[in-house]
């Protein structure tokens, strides 16, 4: 898919169904997307870096979100400012690598109601399955913000997403810390017709046999949390 640089986001066409797509470029986004991606870099360590990766790429990320007029007084006068519409914003961490996602996200959202997606990749077949859900069951009307750090194949993204369309969500944005073409490819093809936004801090070079992004950064989740046997 092609993508165009433009005031320091890369933008994919954005047409009605067709998935827009934003890669943020960016220094600080480039330079922590380096830490992260070094093998060396502890878990702590990790987790900060991510967090903080994740309030650059939500600065982005939450530039369409809906607001509405309010009057307010200052110490000085009267004026007209703007604050979050209802029904609120809604953010998704797909557990459990999304989670340590959350903090980040929610640091510029503070008011938005959080659910959680809890999902897992058949290492084998490479499909997604849910294990847990904890969400509104009616979503009509709201914005939703899926978080995932890698968009890889896609089949986990796109199963996500489709829960969330079908319970009425109308408008979803995916941010990822990484993506790659494949798995964007799919995701194009999969939501054809559905108001998508995937926002990324890098589109990276293929996939491996293994479905891992190559170069990547390796399991998210492991590295933030360790392996879990």
């Amino acid at each position: 898919m092609p993508v165009r640089v433009c005031g320091g986001v890369g933008v994919g066409p954005g047409y009605p169904g067709r998935m827009r797509l934003h890669v943020v470029d960016h220094p600080l986004v480039a330079h922590k997307l380096t830490t992260l991606r070094d093998r060396r870099t502890d878990s702590p360590t990790f987790r900060r870096l991510a967090d903080e990766l994740v309030t650059l790429l939500a600065y982005e990320a939450t530039r369409d979100v809906r607001t509405e007029q309010v009057d307010i007084v200052t110490p000085v006068a009267g004026t007209t400012g703007v604050k979050l519409s209802h029904p609120r914003p809604l953010v998704v961490p797909i557990l459990r690598a999304g989670l340590g996602m959350l903090d980040g996200m929610v640091r510029l959202l503070p008011t938005a109601e959080v659910g959680f997606l809890g999902m897992i990749r058949n290492e084998e077949t490479l499909q997604a399955s849910t294990y847990a859900n904890r969400m509104p069951e009616d979503l009509s009307g709201r914005q939703v913000y899926v978080l995932d750090p890698m968009l890889a194949t896609g089949g986990t993204l796109v199963a996500a997403i489709q829960e969330l369309i079908k319970r009425g969500a109308d408008d979803v944005t995916a941010v990822v810390l990484l993506a790659a073409p494949e798995g964007v490819e799919v995701m194009e093809r999969e939501l054809a017709g559905t108001p998508v936004t995937v926002v990324t801090g890098s589109i990276d070079e293929r996939l491996n046999e293994h479905g891992y992004i190559v170069p990547g950064l390796g399991d998210a989740g492991d590295r933030m949390y360790g392996s879990a046997e």
